[in-house]
């Protein structure tokens, strides 16, 4: 099964849909035919990783507000923090102070750019 992303003109997935079996691997075609962008995307990669171990497909599956960037081939999420950082192997926001491993739960302070305990 299918899945595709349809781009609005700064390459911002604006609609996930299910597509055709016969429309795997053509997107080239199904935009052509709808006048509109449409990118394929893998339900099954995060991360640069295929959860049942198959080949990667754009690094991450493609939601509502990611953007399309044509030069990593990739979907990338919006960015959550100002502070946070690209991970250009997995294509995901990352903090750029670790959050701690201890079994407390902590949330994100943009103002202090640290983690807080919650």
């Amino acid at each position: 099964m299918s899945h595709f992303s349809k781009l609005d003109s700064n390459n911002v997935v604006i609609f996930v849909t299910v597509g055709r079996d016969e429309d795997d691997g053509k997107e080239a075609e199904l935009s052509a035919r709808t006048g509109d962008v449409y990118k394929q995307t893998s339900y099954n990669t995060h991360g640069g990783v295929h959860a049942l171990g198959g080949t990667p497909f754009r690094k991450n599956y493609a939601g509502l507000g990611y953007t399309y960037d044509a030069q990593r081939d990739a979907f990338i999420p919006p960015q959550p923090y100002p502070s946070w950082l690209l991970n250009e192997d997995t294509c995901l926001w990352g903090a750029p102070v670790p959050m701690p491993t201890d079994d407390n739960r902590y949330s994100w302070d943009e103002a202090t750019t640290s983690w807080v305990q919650a």
